[in-house]
């Protein structure tokens, strides 16, 4: 099966997208900034014109608008366009890096610029994956308020559970916030991030197509947890730099935490489901 998946996978096509460029504009809005403040677990408040949003707003602004005929069965727009054609049917977050600068504020006109920086194909123990990258520049009237690397992978439908054993129990944290998977939390945050990725909101679609147990959580809600709870222990400062990766899909309708420990050169961060398993991890510097 990977090598006939393989064979479909044209590199050196996929790879003349490296290079590729697209902008887009938005207006971080109050209205904004409360939804997602309360998706966040964080108080919701009346944001006025200045006021600082949370620091991964940008994952809510400028997302692509498609009609309903461009879409595929997932949900996700047919492939194409900005992004390679990746003749792959899954398409996830597979983690990245932010650095942040300062934060968007309420009443910002903000600029996103993106721009594919890498195509690569590997074999993992769900079959062939192809990994793409895309770095985005988020600017204000200021200046630069972030820089994000996104790492995005591409597999076949397959199974849903990987073959090797899932991650052994992380470390006792020092810092810990417990929350639960609720499906409103997903489908609040799809809904923010214009979203329509059935596996976050479509039972049938993700346990009878796709295969998983249950609904998914968003691999960016996660990151922003983390990066939020990074912040509140330092006072409200954010990461200079913050580099994550996936380790296993966090599932709906289960507790889960939000975990820290000082290591020397910052914090190690990581998101757990109900069995301690880490389904994220990061590092963070300040």
């Amino acid at each position: 099966m990977t090598e006939a998946v393989a064979e479909k996978l044209d590199l050196d096509h996929l790879r003349q997208w490296i290079g590729k460029t697209t902008e887009a504009s938005d207006i971080v809005t109050a209205h904004l900034v409360k939804g997602l403040r309360a998706t966040l677990f964080q108080d919701i408040g009346e944001p006025k014109t200045g006021d600082a949003a949370p620091w991964t707003t940008h994952w809510c602004m400028a997302q692509p608008v498609f009609p309903m005929s461009m879409l595929g069965p997932d949900g996700h727009p047919t492939r194409g366009g900005f992004l390679p054609p990746v003749p792959l049917p899954r398409r996830m977050w597979a983690g990245g890096e932010l650095e942040f600068f300062e934060p968007l504020r309420v009443g910002d006109d903000s600029k996103r610029t993106s721009r594919i920086t890498d195509v690569t194909i590997k074999t993992g123990s769900t079959g062939t994956l192809c990994f793409v990258s895309v770095e985005h520049i988020v600017t204000t009237p200021r200046g630069m308020a972030l820089r994000e690397r996104q790492d995005i992978v591409y597999r076949d439908m397959g199974g849903a559970a990987p073959a090797t054993k899932p991650p052994p129990p992380a470390p006792v944290a020092k810092h810990r916030e417990v929350r639960v998977s609720d499906p409103v939390l997903l489908f609040r945050y799809s809904a923010l991030t214009f979203n329509g990725h059935r596996i976050h909101y479509d039972r049938d679609y993700v346990t009878k197509v796709e295969g998983y147990p249950g609904l998914i959580f968003h691999g960016p809600l996660q990151a922003a947890l983390i990066v939020e709870f990074a912040a509140k222990l330092q006072g409200g400062k954010p990461p200079k730099k913050f580099s994550y990766r996936g380790l296993q899909p966090l599932f709906e309708g289960s507790e889960f935490s939000v975990n820290a420990n000082d290591i020397p050169t910052g914090m190690e961060l990581w998101i757990a489901n109900a069995d301690g398993q880490p389904t994220m991890k990061g590092t963070a510097t300040w």
